[in-house]
């Protein structure tokens, strides 16, 4: 084993933070490098005008004790308990989520309700044979007029290609084990002692928003002799055979190369084996460029408005409207809104980068935003005082039809180096929910000191997953209700 009294962490998100606290923990001080002049990756806190915007709308939720307890020691009292509450818009009407018997039924209406129910019966009578895609696997499971309605359209909107392009997998891992019943019976029953935890009521969330957690992390490591440097682009990985000797970060145009005895990687995939020098064989170089990401673009909207709807957030179901999920950051936390007399929502909307809609000038973006705010029937434009756009690359790794034989590849290169491990969501190109991502970096830790995991095969039955809304990202508000 190689002395980890040098370790380098790449990324300061929550997979790069938690490596870092269990190693100055250890008494290990790590150098962290984080390229933006933020902590938290994804789940960071954007500030404008003393109002905090979610990105991504971050959920605190595990079934992992160790990240649980993590959590708690962070934050104490500044970790709230919030009651979940929100909706699916679609055809023009807001349906609650979890699902409430009456109201679904209200809604949806008695002739969609037999529809839903006929179909399901005929799936599982005559199932597909093959569950290759995500549109076999949810239909198979739940009907395809079920499929069509609640899964569908959202999907698509988030990941911009059809449901048969979308790999099985991603359904699998994100749904797991409810079924139509399930979510039923939850439905009569909300009380019902099994309740799936994809049908969890409350959650946890920091006051000042997620971002808040990350930084406590980032204070924590620092205080423990570790090293948290920002602006720090990592662009190349120095290797001799099997070992990375280090990396060579540029801060403001500035390069400096930092040596290291183990390397902890959270940066995507694409841009690891890219910087790697001596370059992976040209296959995997290949792999690494055909991965594919998907981003998004908050807008972020102040109103003058006390109150103007009761969920945290809602999901926008139809396709007439570009925006895919509405957060209304006043009801995860009163502090994340400066003013009480005042509400800030977060539109996002989902794309690639360099796309139309994310080259879309900011003011056309915020004058979309309130127009189908607008039309959705959740505002007025007269209430809008002001606006800030953030736009977010590489939030989703996208499960296509290639994507597994490019991990495959990619992985095969860096199991055979002897000193770097990948962590995260991006680093491992998996749709990790914080606490699974948080889970991966204990055990990377625990494999510098000596010990024998496979990050590869963490079991997500370890850690909360969003079980019957694949069509949305998770603990994270995102692709997964």
């Amino acid at each position: 084993m190689m002395d980890p009294k040098s370790v380098v962490v790449i990324g300061a998100g929550p997979a790069g933070l938690t490596a870092a606290y269990e190693l100055v923990k250890r008494g290990i001080s790590p150098v962290v490098l984080e390229k933006s002049h933020q902590v938290g990756g994804l789940a960071r806190t954007e500030t404008y005008r003393g109002y905090n915007f979610d990105i991504g709308g971050h959920r605190f939720i595990t079934k992992v004790a160790e990240v649980q307890e993590l959590w708690q020691k962070m934050l104490g009292d500044d970790f709230l308990l919030v009651p979940r509450l929100s909706q699916i818009y679609y055809r023009g009407r807001f349906i609650s989520y979890p699902l409430e018997f009456q109201n679904a039924l209200t809604q949806i209406g008695p002739v969609e309700g037999v529809r839903i129910l006929s179909s399901y019966v005929k799936m599982k009578l005559l199932p597909l044979p093959e569950e290759n895609t995500f549109e076999q696997w949810v239909s198979n499971r739940f009907g395809r007029r079920l499929y069509e309605i609640f899964f569908k359209t959202y999907t698509e909107k988030i990941w911009g290609i059809p449901c048969d392009q979308i790999q099985a997998e991603w359904a699998a891992q994100r749904i797991k084990k409810l079924s139509l019943r399930a979510a039923a019976m939850d439905a009569l029953f909300r009380n019902n002692k099994d309740n799936h935890h994809s049908l969890i009521n409350e959650f946890h969330y920091p006051v000042q928003g997620p971002g808040m957690m990350w930084q406590r992390f980032r204070d924590v490591v620092k205080a423990g002799g570790g090293s948290v440097q920002m602006n720090a682009d990592v662009v190349k990985l120095r290797r001799e055979g099997r070992v990375i000797k280090s990396v060579i970060a540029s801060d403001r145009g500035k390069l400096v190369e930092i040596p290291g005895e183990h390397f902890l990687s959270t940066m995507p995939l694409c841009d690891l084996i890219a910087g790697i020098d001596p370059p992976p064989a040209a296959e995997v170089l290949q792999a690494a460029r055909k991965l594919r990401y998907r981003a998004f673009v908050l807008v972020g909207l102040i109103l003058n408005r006390e109150a103007l709807f009761p969920d945290n957030w809602i999901y926008v179901h139809s396709p007439e409207v570009r925006v895919g999920r509405i957060q209304n950051f006043k009801n995860w936390s009163a502090a994340m809104v400066p003013d009480p007399a005042t509400t800030s929502l977060g539109l996002e909307y989902f794309c690639n980068e360099n796309d139309a809609v994310w080259n879309m000038p900011d003011e056309a973006l915020r004058a979309l935003a309130v127009k189908e705010l607008v039309r959705l029937g959740l505002g007025e434009a007269r209430d809008v005082m002001d606006g800030k756009v953030v736009r977010q690359s590489k939030a989703y790794p996208v499960y296509d039809p290639e994507y597994y034989d490019q991990l495959r590849l990619i992985r095969g290169f860096i199991d055979g180096l002897a000193n770097l491990q990948t962590l995260g969501r991006n680093g491992m190109h998996r749709y990790n929910n914080q606490d699974h991502s948080m889970l991966s970096a204990m055990l990377a830790v625990k494999n510098i000191l000596g010990e024998n995991h496979d990050l590869w095969s963490v079991n997500t039955d370890r850690s909360h997953i969003e079980e019957f809304q694949v069509s949305r990202p998770g603990e994270e508000v995102g692709p997964a209700l």
